[in-house]
């Protein structure tokens, strides 16, 4: 079965919904959401904590409620929506190779393509826990899924790794179905996930939050008997001498996210080594004509608002480079880290639209800061910067139209 298409999405998450709602809204006729699995929404079906559409609709929903609005907006279109449909293949000139027990083998030659595939979570592996092997030694959101979709609690007394904000909303969320988290232990010295975060899901339940803390080593032999919680230095290295043991049956980790980017290597896609996503422009073009990136296969974002914009930028474009009005223009120029900045994204701008950048600190600064745009001389004022927490702000087109060379965001004291 071979299919052509306007515009490919990649995923059904908000990204993707977001996407192939608005590049049918942009004019696209044919456009078609692939999803691996058996219903739309992606990692929404699980989330079922309140925060999502407070920016985009005015409304505070849970991610199933936030799916289900979009999924019923996408069903008044003529999308196709194709389920159980795994992508093996992507290729540079856009043909999709993907199979489904429904179709077998098929594909599918688009005129454009947007990635939106999402993230995944860091495992064990990657960090190196010495100790041994048990059982109950799991992902936040595995963790998440196994409590709020299968109806399973993974332990009764739990430790949990890292601060993102997936562990700070299953301590709230283990709490609540009577485990014990007996502590969330930060590697940094600054907490990983929002501030509203962690009042809300720490603070308003006593648990403890150990700031400058991992954990060392894994006890037990069939199931987690305990771990070994040590303090680090300011390199990362643990302390001799501080090393405490709890006694606990579940680890969770929430040691960070990595964007999904097999099917963008395979097609010839330029990652860039700081965000593990695609290097894209304003209107979220990869360096492959055609291929566009959004949501968190680009960069992690905090909010589902911002991931669901940058659905729209990429849909909007990657409607417009179907329908055949798209123009070259001039060259894109760079877009690179100063002083205290971590991660920027996009990474390149073409002068086609205005600039909606996504910029995060290297370094808390809690006094207010200068958010510095060189050389326009552009000088942004923010009451702080915090690593954990994404600043967002628009450049319009007109006030770049001069700029010959790299751009340089930098963040600075006031």
């Amino acid at each position: 079965m071979d299919v052509e298409a306007d515009v490919i999405v990649i995923g059904s998450g908000p990204a993707g919904l977001t996407a192939a709602l608005h590049a049918h809204e942009s004019g696209a006729r044919n456009v078609l959401l692939l999803e691996r699995e058996e219903e739309l929404g992606g990692i929404l079906k699980q989330c079922i904590h309140n925060g999502f559409g407070l920016e985009q609709f005015k409304k505070d929903y849970t991610g199933p409620e936030y799916a289900e609005r979009l999924i019923e907006e996408l069903e008044k279109t003529n999308v196709q929506c194709f389920l159980n449909t795994m992508v093996v293949s992507l290729s540079p000139d856009r043909t999709i190779t993907a199979v489904s027990p429904e179709k077998g083998v098929f594909h599918i030659k688009s005129r454009s393509v947007v990635l939106a595939m999402g993230c995944r979570e860091r495992p064990r592996s990657s960090i190196n826990i010495p100790g041994t092997r048990p059982a109950g030694v799991y992902t936040a959101g595995v963790a998440q899924r196994f409590v709020n979709i299968d109806g399973y609690l993974p332990g009764k007394e739990v430790v949990i790794l890292g601060s993102g904000d997936i562990g700070l909303i299953m301590a709230r969320r283990l709490t609540l179905e009577g485990a014990r988290v007996k502590g969330v232990y930060e590697i940094m010295d600054y907490p990983g996930g929002l501030k509203r975060n962690i009042v809300q899901c720490l603070n308003d339940f006593d648990i403890p939050l150990y700031l400058s803390h991992t954990v060392t080593e894994i006890q037990g032999k069939e199931r987690v008997e305990g771990v070994v919680v040590s303090k680090v230095d300011q390199k990362m290295n643990s302390i001799s001498g501080s090393e405490q043991s709890i006694p606990c049956d579940t680890l969770l980790l929430s040691v960070g996210l990595i964007p999904e980017n097999e099917l963008s290597k395979e097609a010839g896609v330029e990652l860039t080594p700081i965000t593990k996503g695609p290097v894209t422009t304003e209107t979220m073009e990869t360096r492959v004509p055609g291929i566009f990136s959004c949501g968190n296969v680009s960069t992690v974002f905090d909010l589902v608002d911002y991931v669901a914009e940058t659905g729209m930028i990429a849909a909007g474009n990657a409607a417009r480079f179907a329908a055949g009005d798209w123009k070259k223009g001039r060259n894109p120029v760079e877009i690179i880290p100063g002083e205290n900045v971590r991660m920027l994204f996009p990474q390149r701008y073409s002068f086609k639209d205005d600039l909606i950048l996504f910029v995060r600190s290297a370094k808390p600064i809690e006094k207010p800061v200068n958010i510095e745009l060189s050389p326009l001389g552009m000088r942004l004022k923010r009451l702080y910067a915090r690593p954990n927490e994404m600043i967002r702000f628009k450049v319009s087109r007109d006030k770049l139209k001069a700029v010959t060379g790299p751009i340089e965001v930098s963040i600075t004291e006031r």
